[in-house]
């Protein structure tokens, strides 16, 4: 009897190591939470009050926080562009948001991270808000992803009235699933019910696909205005709609992470969390907070692209880690291409593969320079390490014009920013320009806005980039 019960103990504990072996050398899950217009302050561990986010704080505590980690522009399409498909979106044509007239989308010609995951054998899937292309050629089923349920836009696109533009010419909300429109989006209420149907859906896209690597991609429609919530979160937090939002987002992140503990992945699954730009200043208690640094959404400055950035890997990234190295979303496919030994495209990109940070290498610097582009091709700042050179150019602008409240814009200011010098280590606000302090670091920068003008090109002096790829474009 005791000869049968130690070969029987025996058995389970080789089958249980043998699956924990199995699970370590097996390619590891993806999941990568993107934010729409969360600010650098708007989670408890980056500083934000009144309102906690307990899971994202757990997060971080298990992983690595990113102090110093840029969206490549801070606009909508823009950004996810620059995300799934490693490169800054002057790059390969993509520009601003685009809007439900739009014609244009991503080009069939681009890798996405959903693609390149896919030649691994992943199983993929989106579920929240796309922006790159309405139509159905620029739709996630045609760009590596299984399964789509989500916005292809904006949520503030859509035919209502919040007495600050006029939008009902806009079409109705469509809430689409797969390549077709499954609903569409009538009223707050409707907006109410998105964060838990994305999270529903990124549940059971876990559990389905438990048993074989998978590419999780959940970007939020929320806290991008109009912003709305649960009933299960209404009036939870200290700092109203905006809170409670955020308390939502939380929990949101908090079902994920539990769904791969439940589900033995928690240790062969890097979750990675950020947001496409920073806050939209001008609707007030709707809006998110910078931090403290200067502006916000739409603007080069630091409070426009400087995000928060969290990813955990138990096991692997080392535990309460925090990196001051710049780095950006651009980052993150060649990063996945070399945790996964998945192919590069051939095409050029930008990003870099920042893996020996990830595995706690806190002397390693695989990112020195970042080109601050925006609209369809302005050049309006470049950095190199803690120094960024701001360059001439006309910027809309938050400070001076008071916001609005519950829901309406404010207005905008416009501005003509001169070129100035800011040391980031010390003036993160960008509020002391020492271009005479250091005369030979402006120089440098300089030479490195002419590289940036030779491969990108510069709207502002008529210059076109010699590696600059045109976006997709409907028949």
């Amino acid at each position: 009897m005791k000869s049968l019960l130690f070969t029987i103990l025996s058995f389970l504990i080789a089958v249980g190591f043998s699956s924990e072996k199995q699970q370590a050398q097996s390619p590891p899950n993806v999941v990568l939470i993107f934010m729409d217009d969360l600010g650098y302050g708007d989670l408890s561990c980056f500083g934000a009050t009144q309102f906690r986010t307990p899971n994202l704080d757990r997060m971080a505590n298990e992983g690595i926080r990113f102090t110093n980690f840029l969206a490549a522009q801070a606009v909508c399409s823009a950004s996810r562009a620059a995300l799934l498909t490693g490169c800054y979106p002057n790059r390969i044509g993509i520009h601003g948001a685009l809007f439900p007239a739009s014609k244009n989308g991503i080009h069939d010609n681009e890798v996405t991270i959903a693609e390149l995951l896919k030649s691994k054998g992943y199983a993929t899937a989106i579920f929240g808000k796309w922006h790159l292309g309405h139509h159905k050629k620029f739709l996630p089923l045609q760009h590596g992803f299984d399964e789509y349920l989500g916005l292809p836009y904006s949520n503030d696109m859509w035919p209502w009235d919040y007495d600050m533009v006029n939008k009902k010419n806009y079409p109705p909300l469509p809430l689409i699933e797969g390549n077709e429109v499954a609903e569409e989006i009538a009223d707050m209420d409707g907006q109410a019910k998105l964060t838990t149907l994305y999270t529903e859906r990124a549940v059971r896209f876990i559990e389905k696909n438990k048993d074989k690597p998978f590419f999780l991609y959940v970007p939020h429609t929320m806290p991008h205005t109009p912003i709305a919530v649960s009933k299960k979160f209404e009036g939870k937090s200290e700092q109203g709609l905006y809170g409670d939002v955020m308390m939502e987002m939380d929990w949101s992140v908090g079902e994920i992470l539990k769904t791969l503990k439940m589900n033995g992945l928690d240790e062969n699954t890097l979750v990675i969390f950020t947001s496409d730009n920073g806050p939209w200043i001008n609707f007030g208690n709707h809006a998110g907070s910078t931090a403290g640094l200067r502006e916000g959404k739409g603007t080069s400055f630091e409070g426009g692209q400087r995000v928060p950035c969290i990813m955990r890997w138990k096991g692997v990234i080392p535990e309460g880690i925090v990196s001051n190295k710049l780095t950006a979303t651009l980052d993150i496919l060649p990063t996945l291409a070399a945790l996964t030994d998945a192919d590069l495209p051939q095409h050029k990109i930008d990003g870099v593969n920042i893996l020996p940070i990830l595995k706690g290498d806190m002397e390693a610097t695989p990112r020195s320079e970042f080109y601050y582009y925006y609209h369809r091709n302005s050049l309006e700042a470049v950095r190199k390490g803690d120094w960024k050179l701001v360059l001439p150019h006309r910027s809309r602008t938050y400070e001076g014009v008071l916001p609005a409240n519950d829901g309406l814009r404010g207005e905008y200011g416009q501005v003509d920013v001169p070129l100035a010098l800011y040391d980031l280590r010390r003036d993160p606000g960008e509020r002391y320009d020492v271009q005479d302090m250091y005369p030979e670091i402006v120089r440098e920068l300089e030479a490195l806005a002419e590289k940036a003008r030779a491969d990108l090109g510069d709207e502002l002096t008529e210059r076109t980039g010699n590696q600059v790829r045109a976006c997709g474009l409907v028949d």
